[in-house]
């Protein structure tokens, strides 16, 4: 269920106060007359099964209410209602099951910021794995999939081809296109740092790496893990399950394989960074690929 509080200015407030009350997803309305100062108007407070949400948030935007007033959504973690259960009971489809597109791409819109928090994440994160494939320690890996911040653009990308926001894309695109360039650059610099002071050295990257050596050498099951991640981590979103969002984070090998070309670019052994690159790319694609046909589906079923 969501809370959604809604500031609409007198000239429309009637009518969206006989909107809400007559929707069935809607439940617990409570109005405030003359209370908001900015913007001017009145307070509309409600709660709505996610299942019906996004219906309802795009008959308030219909109004201009976004525009001229404002409307905040938040989750609610437990409601004790016996008005709530009825609202459920009368509103087609289940609530883990619908996708709130407007709580969507405003979660994923924050994410294509190229901020400087984004790009201290991408380093901090390429290094790290830089470090784990040298020392051959999966756990580093690990960590270094759970530190980077790639999979906010990737799923704001998929997000904004599906819903045709083209300025989504756009941002999306660009944080990735900048976020692991230069993710990838300072860790060749701190790989040659690490060299310079003897922490790390050619012949480790050389040596046998039995544990993460997959990295670099991608094959079809590359493929299959890297869209079974992406449809994983989509749901996840949409299902408002962020738990399993640390799983998906950990199963696809986009932040170990810039990381992995770095090193060999550091050390110009170019096989190993072609297939670093190439691992890369094909988790990349089939992630954008496996969001885009999740929200596909899921947009059409619940339509019908």
């Amino acid at each position: 269920m969501l809370h959604v509080r809604v500031i609409a200015p007198v000239a429309v407030s009637g009518q969206a106060q006989r909107l809400l009350a007559a929707e069935k997803a809607v439940t617990h309305l409570v109005v405030l007359p003359g209370v908001a100062v900015s913007p001017r108007g009145d307070l509309l407070e409600f709660d709505v099964v996610r299942e019906g949400a996004s219906a309802v948030l795009d008959r308030l935007r219909g109004l201009g209410l976004d525009r001229d007033g404002s409307i905040v959504v938040e989750r609610v973690d437990a409601t004790l209602s016996a008005a709530a259960d009825r609202a459920a009971r009368r509103t087609p489809g289940l609530g883990v099951d619908a996708v709130v597109w407007h709580e969507i791409e405003q979660q994923t819109g924050e994410e294509t910021v190229l901020s400087a928090s984004f790009l201290a994440f991408m380093i901090v994160a390429t290094v790290i794995a830089a470090i784990g494939v040298l020392l051959d320690q999966p756990i580093l890996i690990v960590g270094s999939m759970v530190v980077g911040p790639e999979f906010g653009p990737l799923a704001a990308l998929c997000v904004g081809l599906v819903q045709g926001k083209f300025r989504l894309v756009r941002r999306s695109v660009i944080a990735l296109g900048v976020g692991f360039p230069v993710g990838m650059l300072v860790t060749v610099a701190a790989v040659w740092l690490l060299t310079v002071t003897g922490l790390v050295n050619r012949s480790m990257l050389l040596a046998d790496r039995p544990l993460t050596d997959f990295i670099w050498r991608p094959d079809a099951l590359s493929w299959v893990i890297g869209f079974l991640g992406g449809v994983a981590g989509i749901l996840s979103l949409t299902s408002a399950k962020a738990g399993t969002l640390v799983g998906v984070l950990i199963s696809v090998t986009t932040v170990p394989a810039a990381a992995n070309a770095a090193v060999a670019l550091a050390y110009g052994v170019a096989d190993e960074a072609a297939g670093s690159a190439l691992q890369l790319v094909i988790n990349l694609i089939a992630i954008v690929v496996a969001g885009v046909l999740t929200l596909l589906v899921q947009r059409h079923a619940w339509r019908r």
